[in-house]
């Protein structure tokens, strides 16, 4: 009998083997598909495979340029850039905290850190310094049952952070020694730029010593650098320094208001911008045209080598109207007068005087100049401080100086011409106190009026525009509302109550009162109701001066491409032409008359100003002023009586018959009791300096 199994075992064979050979012959196939796939790869897209990892990328990264220079009209230099010593940090996009923590490190065994950047470091940077270096700790400051209600979604990350920056112990703050502060304070310079972009970590007092020991080791600290920054240089000190404005540093950047407007524009965060007054204004001259270089970066995002595209051009250099020895001068001769009154015991208020010379054919300004004199309580002394810009963006009511325009004004409503006689006695209406000159001066004509400053005069001039006439004592007067918008708008056409137009920022236009009745007219037509600023009333007096023109005032004369070479000045980029805003739409013969009266004010004997320039060979003409006012400057309490105080002003051109020089000389607050005619002598003495220079030409 045949074995069954013996059977079965010899009919498996033969299905066994085929099996093995279809898995073999399988294997086979998916070999041979595999070394033809790879052969493919290598052979038909090796090159194109090979790009792709070798693959880098490139950036092009701006670099800052040193701003334009700024000169005065002589072209003495008086804004400077100054080379200094500057190292910096570039992140890459790469980098790891813990890796910058270490550089930092590094770095501090290198340089000193200065006293402003560790001030710097706040309370929560060392918080945020401290769960960096101590992560293990940081975790155990969250509890098993808040990490799950992050996970159920409870909380957040941040919730968490939170709490661990809250559970920070004082202790744990003050383990950190003096060398972990200093690199902390490095480490925040590295986290405060943005990816490629040098950050300054510190340009300030670094030393040759320092600049060669960073220098030494730059293998050993990736992405450190050395350069050479610059920073603005003054070569006259103080003067004219509030003007000429301020500029961000390399610490501080962009303002964090305006971050959107420069990013938008190009502008890297750590750039240094224009904050005010020439600095602002003329940003976009100043800032230059910034230098360009490429960064190259591997897959992984290192960098692997750096290549200069185009070195930039620093910015265009400005030529200002101002003479800078003149300019000196006057803040000077303002310092001066201010020391010598503020001694007298009238002067309790007194604390700032402003001076605006300007050459009335052109509105080139040749001088802008504003002192403040106060008690300084930390110094426990008074101190002289700059407020040049003091005098377009504050304002004050001017007194009799803008009684010119109320002539003209007259002239021009037709309720008074040249010659017109007009009794000046005091005017009293109902329920109000007298208004009066300082003296009864009886009949006189308009000339008189301005020349021995006759307010009576322009109280019947203004009421009469105002639609009625002044009859007898205690009578009841209304003028008419319209009255006052045509005051306005004539007095508008000189410059008062409008803007001026300057090169400035933050020009202010005065105060306009609200209120209308026949008293505050008469107190408009004498400069004691609206407010103007000390620029308003120079560009007033230019008008007069050269017949009818309101010149537009600028203090740059000039824009020049800049030049490598020190002390070359390049080729000029634009020239700033005179503008007239408008012509005043008065015959030419009224303002001769205007003129005459000015000529009287200061050359003819019972002229106000007479008796300080008469003899002077200048020969000014000009109109004086004295408003009484209520102060409410810096030591005015809000909610109290405003104190009674005096405004003295002065408007005049020189020489009467040819001007050159048109000035407005404001002196707030002069005096409680009496006339201390600061205005006179300090315009006196600037027409003095002035014709000495001859605006320095």
């Amino acid at each position: 009998m045949n074995n069954p199994r013996k059977r079965k075992k010899k009919k498996r064979k033969p299905s066994l083997a085929f099996r093995t050979n279809i898995l073999l012959f399988t294997v086979f196939l998916l070999f041979t598909a595999l070394i033809l796939r790879l052969g493919i790869l290598q052979i038909v897209h090796g090159d194109t495979y090979k790009k792709e990892v070798e693959k880098t990328e490139d950036i092009t990264v701006n670099k800052p340029v040193p701003r334009g220079l700024i000169y005065d009209r002589n072209y003495h230099l008086i804004v400077d850039n100054e080379g200094i010593n500057a190292i910096t940090y570039t992140r890459s996009k790469t980098v790891k905290t813990t890796e910058m923590i270490e550089v930092a490190e590094k770095l501090s065994k290198f340089i000193s850190i200065n006293d402003e950047d560790m001030k710097a470091v706040k309370e929560r940077d060392m918080k945020d310094f401290w769960i960096l270096l101590h992560p293990e700790e940081a975790k155990k400051k969250i509890t098993k049952a808040e990490y799950q209600k992050e996970s159920d979604g409870e909380l957040e990350s941040k919730d968490l952070y939170k709490l661990q920056l809250d559970r920070i112990t004082e202790k744990e703050l003050a383990s950190f020694s003096k060398q972990d502060l200093k690199t902390l304070a490095i480490f925040r310079k590295f986290n405060s730029g943005t990816y490629l972009t040098p950050e300054i970590v510190k340009n300030k007092g670094v030393t040759d010593k320092e600049m060669a020991l960073v220098s030494e080791n730059l293998d050993e600290l990736p992405g450190v650098d050395t350069y050479v920054d610059w920073n603005r240089k003054y070569p006259f000190d103080s003067t004219l320094k509030s003007i000429l404005g301020r500029t961000s540093s390399a610490n501080t950047g962009l303002p964090k208001e305006k971050v959107e407007y420069y990013t938008s524009r190009g502008y890297s965060l750590n750039e240094r911008i224009g904050l005010s007054n020439l600095e602002l204004y003329y940003e976009d001259i100043l800032h230059g045209q910034k230098g360009k270089f490429k960064t190259t970066l591997d897959k992984a995002g290192n960098i692997i080598g750096t290549e200069s595209l185009t070195e930039g051009q620093r910015g265009k250099d400005l030529a200002l109207t101002i003479d800078i020895n003149f300019q000196k001068k006057v803040e000077t001769i303002i310092e001066n007068e201010l020391k010598a009154n503020k001694g007298s015991g009238n002067t309790k208020f007194l604390d700032r005087a402003f001076v605006v010379a300007m050459d009335p054919n052109t509105g080139e300004i040749l001088a802008l100049a504003g002192k403040r004199y106060s008690y300084d309580e930390e110094q426990r002394k008074y101190v002289m401080n700059d407020f040049a810009q003091g005098t377009y963006t504050t304002a004050y009511a001017m007194g009799s100086s803008v009684k010119g325009a109320t002539i003209l004004t007259g002239y021009q409503e037709g309720v008074i011409s040249p010659g017109t006689v007009q009794y000046d006695a005091p005017i009293k209406l109902k329920d109000t106190n007298a208004k009066k000159s300082y003296t009864n001066m009886g009949p006189i004509t308009d000339l008189t009026a301005l020349k021995r400053s006759s307010n009576v005069y322009m109280f019947k001039t203004a009421i009469a525009i105002g639609g009625t006439q002044y009859t007898r004592p205690e009578q009841t007067m209304n003028v008419t509302d319209e009255s006052f918008d045509i005051m306005r708008n004539r007095y508008a056409e000189f410059g008062l109550g409008k803007q001026t137009g300057i090169d400035l920022p933050g020009e202010q236009i005065g105060y306009k009162g609200s209120i209308r009745h026949a008293g505050l007219l008469m107190d408009f037509s004498i400069g004691q109701y609206d407010t103007y600023t000390p620029l308003q009333l120079a560009q007033y007096v230019s008008t007069i001066a050269n017949g009818g023109y309101r010149m537009e005032p600028h203090i740059v004369k000039k824009m020049h491409e800049p030049v490598m070479k020190k002390g070359e000045i390049g080729p000029v980029f634009k020239e700033i032409a005179p503008k007239s805003l408008n012509k005043l739409s008065m015959k030419d013969e009224w303002i001769k008359r205007v003129q005459e009266g000015f000529r009287q004010v200061t050359q003819d004997t019972g002229g106000t100003a007479a008796s300080f320039f008469a003899n002077r060979p200048y020969k000014p003409a000009g109109k004086t002023g004295t408003a009484q006012a209520f102060y409410d400057g810096p030591n005015w309490v809000p909610g109290t009586v405003q104190p009674d105080t005096w405004n003295l002003t002065f408007v005049s051109y020189a020489p009467y018959d040819n001007p050159e020089i048109a000035i407005s000389v404001v002196v707030p607050w002069a005096y409680q009791s009496s006339d201390n005619q600061m205005n006179k002598k300090i315009a006196q003495k600037v027409y003095d300096a002035y014709f000495n220079f001859k605006g320095g030409q």
